[in-house]
């Protein structure tokens, strides 16, 4: 993996233990849609994690809004919006920060409360999310559930025994 950048590297793509098929989405799409130039300028594992589940949130017709939201740390509108989220991960950003920069603060929402924070990065947040749903026996948001099912059944390989059709034909893909 000589090339410089993630998305014209091989097809697959090591993350969490497991390979994730960016060959499945075109590459002019996935730098476009999932993590605009953050995802091809900045070399940093954390914002290509962030690019690889907005990724799967679209490969599986899901909204990655759903999953993440984005607010910067003056926009009182977007923070009040995120009270209203039911389950997610939010990305408070400063007002004129680079993409390389870090987020100010990255958190997880449980029914409008905001429940940790100061988590790092988008996918040690989406990582704890996921271990608070198994853990508290929480049924995954109708707009997310295959996402989470992939996370759950196929990545972390708990209870993976049934699968829905969309989460069979990717892992299918995956193994291919």
């Amino acid at each position: 993996m000589t090339t410089s950048t993630y998305c014209t590297r091989s097809s697959k793509t090591w993350w969490m233990g497991t390979l994730f098929p960016v060959a499945l989405v075109p590459e002019r799409d996935f730098c476009a849609i999932y993590g605009g130039t953050e995802c091809k300028n900045n070399p940093s594992v954390e914002v290509r994690r962030e690019c690889v589940l907005k990724a799967l949130c679209v490969y599986l017709n899901e909204k990655p809004d759903s999953l993440m939201k984005e607010c910067l740390d003056v926009d009182l509108v977007s923070m009040r919006e995120m009270e209203k989220m039911v389950l997610g991960v939010y990305v408070v950003r400063h007002e004129g920060a680079d993409s390389t920069d870090p987020p100010e603060d990255v958190g997880i929402v449980i029914e409008g409360c905001t429940v940790l924070q100061d988590l790092g990065d988008v996918a040690s947040g989406c990582a704890v999310l996921l271990g608070l749903i198994y853990s508290l026996n929480l049924s995954y948001p109708k707009d997310l559930r295959y996402t989470f099912e992939f996370l759950q059944k196929v990545l972390m390989e708990l209870d993976g025994n049934k699968l829905s059709n969309k989460v069979q034909v990717l892992k299918n893909k995956l193994h291919e």
